[in-house]
C-alpha cells in the first residue's frame, strides 16, 4: 500500500510540477530552436466541417483576408456529409472566389475528410483549421516560417482561448499548457498540437487512424520518422470555449477517449530518441493517467491514514481539495472534473471503443 501511495504521488508530482520545471530548465540550458525564415510556400488550408452553417461564412471571410500571397493560397472545405446549409454557403463563396473549393465527403469523421482533401492537394504545405476559430491576419505567414528549417515537418500555432460566457476556466489551463509547449519546442519537438492552427509539409503528411486525430499523433509520428515537430507561438488562432465547466467536462471526456485509443493502440513509444521519449511519457502518458493515479492515491491514503503523519495529512488535503471543488466553480472544480474525465474516458474506451466521427462542443460556436 505504501508503494501505491508513493508511486501515485510521485507520478502526479512529476507530470504536473517536476516535468514542467525540468522542461523550462532544459530550454534555458540547451536551447535548440528551429531555424525561421521568410518563406512563402504554396499552401492549401483545409477546413474539415460537419454542419457548420453557423460559423463557416465567418471562417472563410477570415481566411480570405489573411496577409498571404493570394496566388499561393487555396482554401478547401472538406464537408463531412453536412446536411444543413454548410455546403450551400461554401458554394456561394466558391462562385465568386476561385481560391475557395468545396469537397463533399461521405460521413467518416474529421480525419477521413482531411485525408481526402490532402490527397487532392498539390501544395507544398497543407495547413488545417477548425471551422469555429479565427486566425490573426499574419497567422499563416508566421506559421510557415519554421519550414525554412529543412528538419521541420510539422508546425503548430498558438490557440488563444477567449473568455468564457460562464464558469469555464479552460483559458487559465490552456495558458499553462501553451507555456509548457513552448519549453518543449526549445529543445526539439513538441508532444501535442491543437486542431485550430497547424501545418505540415505535403510530403510528410501521414494518413492516421481516423479515431486518433492529428493533434497527438502527428508530432510523435514526425519524430519517429526523423523529422521535427515545431511550435510557433506568434501564429495566433482564437476560439470560444465551452460556456461552463460542466460543458467542458463533456468535451474533455470525448477528447480523452481518442487520447486513450492512441496511447493503447498508436505505438507511440516506438523508435523515439531518449529525450523525446521522456517528454511523451511525462506530458502525455502520465497526464492522461492522472485520474487513475488520483484514485490510487486517495484509496491508499484512506488505507494508511490510521498511521498518521504524511498519510493522514495527504488524506485531509485531498478531501479539502474535493470540498473546495464541490463548493463553487473555479480552478479546483475544473481540475477535479477534467481529471475525472480521464477516468470516464478510459472506462468508455475499454467498453465501447472510440467512434471516428465527431460531435461539436456546445457553446463553442
Amino acid at each position: 500500500m505504501k508503494k501505491l501511495f508513493w508511486g501515485s504521488a510521485a507520478a502526479l508530482a512529476w507530470t504536473h510540477l517536476g516535468y514542467p520545471i525540468a522542461a523550462a530548465v532544459a530550454a534555458r540550458l540547451r536551447p535548440d530552436p528551429p531555424l525561421r525564415g521568410n518563406v512563402l510556400p504554396n499552401v492549401t488550408v483545409v477546413v474539415a466541417a460537419w454542419n457548420e452553417e453557423a460559423v463557416i461564412a465567418r471562417r472563410l471571410e477570415n481566411l480570405l483576408v489573411l496577409d498571404y500571397p493570394a496566388d499561393r493560397l487555396e482554401i478547401v472545405v472538406a464537408s463531412d456529409a453536412s446536411d444543413d446549409g454548410t455546403d450551400a454557403i461554401v458554394e456561394e463563396f466558391a462562385a465568386r472566389e476561385p481560391r475557395v473549393r468545396l469537397m463533399r465527403c461521405p460521413r467518416g469523421g474529421k480525419v477521413a475528410a482531411q485525408n481526402r482533401a490532402v490527397a487532392q492537394s498539390q501544395a507544398d504545405v497543407v495547413a488545417f483549421s477548425d471551422a469555429n476559430c479565427t486566425w490573426a491576419p499574419d497567422a499563416l505567414r508566421l506559421l510557415v516560417r519554421s519550414f525554412a528549417d529543412p528538419e521541420v515537418a510539422y508546425v503548430c500555432g498558438r490557440l488563444v482561448i477567449q473568455k468564457a460566457d460562464g464558469t469555464n476556466v479552460e483559458g487559465t489551463y490552456w495558458r499553462m499548457e501553451t507555456w509548457l509547449r513552448e519549453q518543449e519546442a526549445e529543445t526539439g519537438s513538441i508532444t501535442g498540437g491543437n486542431g485550430s492552427i497547424y501545418a505540415v509539409r505535403r510530403v510528410d503528411y501521414r494518413d492516421v487512424d481516423p479515431r486518433f486525430g492529428h493533434d497527438l499523433s502527428f508530432p510523435y509520428l514526425m519524430v519517429q520518422h526523423g523529422r521535427r515537430a515545431a511550435y510557433e507561438p506568434d501564429a495566433l488562432a482564437f476560439e470560444k470555449p465551452s460556456k461552463d465547466i460542466e460543458d467542458e467536462y463533456a468535451r474533455k471526456v470525448r477528447m480523452f477517449e481518442h487520447c486513450w485509443a492512441i496511447v493503447v493502440e498508436g505505438d507511440m513509444l516506438r523508435d523515439l530518441p531518449p529525450g523525446y521519449l521522456v517528454k511523451i511519457v511525462s506530458h502525455r502518458h502520465l497526464r492522461y493517467g492522472s485520474g487513475v493515479a488520483h484514485l490510487v492515491l486517495l484509496g491508499s491514503s484512506l488505507a494508511l491514514a490510521r498511521r498518521g503523519g504524511v498519510y493522514r495529512a495527504a488524506l485531509i488535503g485531498q478531501l479539502a481539495f474535493l470540498g473546495a471543488a464541490a463548493a463553487r466553480p473555479g480552478l479546483p472544480r475544473y481540475y477535479a472534473l477534467v481529471t475525472w474525465a480521464t477516468v470516464k474516458a478510459l472506462w468508455n474506451y475499454s467498453r465501447a471503443g472510440v467512434p471516428a466521427v465527431w460531435e461539436k462542443a456546445e457553446g463553442t460556436r
